[in-house]
């Protein structure tokens, strides 16, 4: 049976391989695989080809934070192997096939059998994610050769999904004897507590106090923190995952093989509960086996598109008048495909707590310094508050618009709707862009006002003029910075909806993977070049402002000159996003 299990898994991948070499023969999808091989090439050919270039010799462990190193990452392993006993809800079911399930459950196989098929299938991708990972962190912290990470990753994925599968099994057994699922998660929850409970009492008493003042150096708190995972209960409480993750934190070939054995008794252990568990699983494998038919079938009627489970009716996030601009309308439509978030009653919630985190902050730093300076403490606290809220208002205008898709990447299948409509090119394309700019903008303006109460913290070195005068010119920039970003996206579906692909069912191989390259790289050239002006009229207009506005309040006006060029700019890319949307058809592409 097991022969005729390998035979099945073969002639899958030799079937879906030559249909993705038959795909080849279109063009989109040649140039795709060409630039994704050559990635792949300049990424992992030198490793390949010289496996000893820029690997460390050293190595970052040493045998005196070898432990510190092996029980943090036991620590962060055990954490997702609870998250498996915790956070799931139905019962064990295995996913199979459409196909699968048609001619191996009416065959004469037994349950055993067929968990086996599923241990053997899963390997496959084991496997695959084994090679990633070693080429990806080619650099190991530990130094160890090649194949000493590649086994140590193999374990670790072998042992979790088994560990994964034998935990949906005993979630069954549970509910079976009559214990729900907040029932099993109230024990686990409680159960851990308790663990972590018994080692914060034994630190308590055992260890000496943090001293704060002490730890001025990253090697004051290993040093802490290692003397808690050596000595106490969470030593043997990790032991487990310890074996898990020794192999692959093996500086040489010999300490590896000695970490093997255990490692491998503690996979076999994983394969005997699984193999073992009388649990029937035939039910819900072909309940989630049609559910997962029904949802690939689902999207290839949309065009690659998935519509998910059917929701309930959504809070319109406004009251749409019958009369006024169509671009309105499709913002209406948009803004309720988004989710119920975007309603008045969130963004005033938001907006609210904002001001009163930006004004308490500001306040609190003025009031710390006043006092007797500012408080260590509670600047720490505001200026990683901050930092962290920049860092997220710099990600939403970099990738914000990549992420946000309520516009004509969300809408392609449905061009042919679209354009039933009794409304001209542009207004479609306006409406289709209205959605995720005024989505993108109000998070930038919300996170633009924590920015600037956290700020304060900064004391002098941030003068509140200066900040002001960011934060301002930010805000006036944010909405067409946020109308080009889509722009360019958008433009580019239109423009090669061959190209463009999306949901679950969508093509997947190293040729889908370069023509997302192609696409990235052309977005951000295309994206420099249409800055070029603004920045050119924000800098001109700043140094000629300077001298009757000062410095700070140059800033505003360069920010509304650059925004005025950005917004013709805009303008003339909607016009032309209609026009490309006007000769759009798509009988004559494949987008899937």
């Amino acid at each position: 049976m097991i022969g005729a299990f390998f035979y099945l898994t073969g002639q899958s991948w030799k079937n879906r391989t030559l249909m993705r070499l038959r795909r080849m023969k279109q063009p989109k999808y040649l140039v795709g695989a060409i630039v994704g091989v050559a990635y792949l090439y300049l990424y992992m050919g030198p490793v390949m080809l010289h496996p000893n270039r820029g690997n460390w010799t050293g190595g970052t462990i040493t045998p005196e934070n070898r432990v510190l190193f092996e029980s943090f990452a036991s620590a962060v392993l055990g954490i997702i192997l609870l998250g498996g006993w915790v956070f799931p809800h139905e019962r064990a079911a295995l996913i199979f096939s459409e196909a699968e399930v048609a001619f191996l459950f009416p065959a004469p196989v037994s349950r055993r059998s067929l968990i086996h098929f599923k241990l053997l299938k899963s390997q496959v991708g084991i496997l695959f994610t084994t090679l990633i990972f070693s080429l990806l962190l080619r650099h190991a912290i530990s130094g160890s050769p090649a194949w000493i990470r590649a086994v140590g990753w193999w374990l670790v994925f072998s042992t979790m999904n088994l560990h994964f599968i034998g935990a949906s099994f005993a979630r069954t057994m549970l509910l079976d004897r009559g214990i729900s699922n907040w029932k099993r998660r109230i024990i686990v929850l409680a159960l851990a507590a308790l663990a972590i409970g018994a080692v914060a009492v034994w630190a308590a008493r055992a260890l000496p106090p943090p001293d704060t003042q002490k730890f001025e150096r990253l090697p004051d708190v290993l040093y802490y923190a290692q003397s808690i995972f050596q000595s106490g209960p969470l030593p043997y409480l990790l032991y487990p995952f310890r074996l898990m993750v020794r192999p692959y934190l093996a500086p040489d070939a010999r300490a590896a093989l000695l970490a093997l054995g255990p490692a491998l008794l503690l996979l076999a252990a994983h394969y005997w509960w699984v193999v073992r568990s009388n649990v029937a699983f035939e039910e819900a494998s072909v309940e989630a086996s049609k559910k997962m038919a029904e949802r690939i079938a689902t999207i290839r009627a949309n065009r690659g598109m998935t519509t998910g489970k059917p929701s309930k009716k959504k809070r319109a996030p406004f009251k749409l008048q019958p009369v006024g601009l169509p671009a309105v309308g499709l913002l209406w439509k948009n803004l309720i495909g988004a989710g119920q978030s975007f309603t008045w009653r969130f963004w005033l919630i938001w907006a609210w707590l904002a001001i009163i985190v930006g004004f308490s902050s500001g306040m609190t730093a003025m009031a710390a310094r006043s006092s007797a300076g500012m408080n260590p403490k509670v600047m720490g606290v505001l200026v990683i508050a901050g930092m962290i809220a920049g860092m997220f208002l710099f990600m939403s205008l970099v990738i914000g618009p990549q992420l946000v898709r309520q516009d004509f990447r969300h809408d392609l299948p449905m061009a042919d709707v679209l354009k039933a409509y009794p409304m001209r090119g542009w207004e479609v394309a306006l409406g289709e862009l209205l959605a995720p700019t005024v989505i993108l903008t109000g998070v930038q303006w919300l996170l633009i006002i924590l920015c600037y109460g956290l700020s304060s913290a900064f004391g002098e070195q941030l003068p509140r003029e200066l900040r002001l005068a960011v934060a301002s010119g930010v805000a006036i920039l944010a909405p067409c910075w946020n109308v080009i970003s889509l722009l360019i996206p958008n433009a580019a579906v239109l423009y090669f909806p061959g190209w463009f692909h999306s949901g679950k069912g969508a093509p997947q191989g190293i040729e889908v993977m370069g023509q997302r390259l192609i696409f990235f790289l052309g977005q951000a050239v295309v994206f420099l070049v249409a800055l070029a002006p603004a920045a050119l009229t924000f800098a001109v207009v700043y140094f000629i402002g300077r001298m009757a506005l000062g410095n700070y309040g140059a800033v505003p006006v360069g920010a509304l000159a650059a925004a005025a060029i950005m917004a013709g700019e805009a303008a003339l890319g909607v016009m032309l996003l209609g026009k490309l949307f006007e000769r759009l058809d798509l009988s004559s592409e494949s987008v899937s």
